[in-house]
């Protein structure tokens, strides 16, 4: 199946949210499952792609590695580098269970506390290209559920006293008819544990967590590049009554510089250099990203468009301790200007007894228009 994009496959955009690729995938999934296209071949297919893009895109992780390396990271020899029942571990299993109820056996979620799991979070930062050069850390703040002090998130006051949720009858989910279906859901009153806390926390009202503000340093290590995310564990939302916490997820965006360009680990700037220089040779200072000047040799015959390697000059390579990239000088050769009478002169007599050696593509580039007329007016 390489070659196709799985946002195009799940009908959503590319910054589409974690909800948005979930609701979309429920209902492509519900429209396209086998039990409703028996025989339907086509149907399985684009099942399977669905499949295959919701098992990427609703993961997290997952879903940065296929932004940033593309689609061939995914595959392996084609379509036989998914496995297909591979995407019926987790989420995938849940939306069963919500479209077709005991079609897939009892609710797998009633059983489990994973999905009472605190939601991830995502959180942006915008650091300068020197903060990316060097690391960082970045103050930062945001409202979510977190574990009740009151109770510490166990949802009830003093011991834990619950009985049978009189909602599901203690199954963890409830079953409803719509049309030929039978959708299976959690349910809303015990949250799919089966049972509801008789003394519940005054202050959390039995959740186990409150919303409240959370500050904290984010360490952004050096090298860092835009759509590089940091992930800081258990800093996510508060699981539901004392299950686990969700972890943050911290994208950042390097900002565009005034002087050097970045590309991966490289660093590009153009830099304008006299006529005599790039005619003699010589030397310029150059500024570089830690803040220092280094001397960089101009060599001799330099022209306008010419580019410059300056090794070990560019950014750190993240997880690398030492290695850096290289910084490239484009080089631009300025004609001089407001010349006095002496240096008018001076040129003249240059230009007067300049060779065709002195300028090798000015002399060829003439010559060859002069060949073309040539043969036009021979012909």
């Amino acid at each position: 199946m390489s070659g196709n994009d799985y946002y195009e496959i799940l009908e959503v955009s590319r910054n589409a949210s974690a909800e948005e690729i979930k609701k979309s995938y429920r209902k492509m999934v519900f429209k396209y499952h086998p039990d409703k296209n028996p025989g339907d071949k086509k149907a399985e297919e684009k099942f399977k792609k669905i499949s295959e893009a919701y098992e990427v895109l609703s993961n997290p992780e997952k879903r940065a590695a296929y932004d940033r390396y593309g689609h061939s990271t995914f595959t392996s020899g084609g379509a036989s580098g998914f496995d297909f029942t591979s995407g019926f571990s987790t989420d995938f299993s849940d939306i069963f269970q919500d479209f077709f109820g005991g079609g897939f056996g009892k609710s797998q979620r009633a059983s489990s506390r994973e999905h009472l799991r605190g939601s991830d979070l995502r959180y942006d930062v915008e650091v300068s290209l020197e903060d990316a050069f060097k690391g960082i850390k970045v103050p930062i703040s945001y409202v979510t559920n977190v574990k009740c002090s009151s109770c510490s998130g166990i949802g009830s006051e003093g011991a834990v006293n619950s009985v049978k949720c009189g909602n599901c009858n203690g199954a963890g989910s409830v079953r409803t008819r719509k049309g030929f279906l039978t959708i299976e859901e959690v349910c809303n009153v015990c949250n799919g544990e089966g049972e509801v806390i008789k003394n519940k926390c005054r202050r959390c009202g039995g959740s186990g967590r409150v919303r409240n503000e959370v500050s904290l340093l984010v360490t952004v290590p050096k090298g860092i590049e835009t759509g590089n995310k940091v992930r800081v564990n258990g800093k996510g939302e508060a699981g539901f009554r004392g299950a686990q916490e969700g972890d943050l997820y911290v994208y950042i965006r390097v900002k565009e510089h005034k002087f050097f360009t970045r590309r991966s680990s490289d660093l590009h700037c153009s830099v304008p250099i006299k006529m005599t220089i790039a005619a003699l040779g010589g030397e310029i200072e150059m500024p570089s990203i830690d803040g220092s000047w280094t001397k960089l040799k101009i060599p001799e015959g330099t022209q306008s468009g010419d580019q410059i390697r300056m090794r070990g000059k560019g950014m750190p390579e993240v997880n690398s301790k030492d290695r850096r990239g290289d910084m490239y000088v484009h080089v631009t050769v300025e004609t001089p200007v407001k010349l006095t009478k002496q240096q008018v002169d001076l040129l003249k007599k240059f230009e007067e007894e300049s060779s065709a050696n002195c300028s090798p593509k000015y002399q060829g580039f003439f010559q060859k228009i002069k060949d073309i007329w040539r043969d036009i007016s021979s012909g």
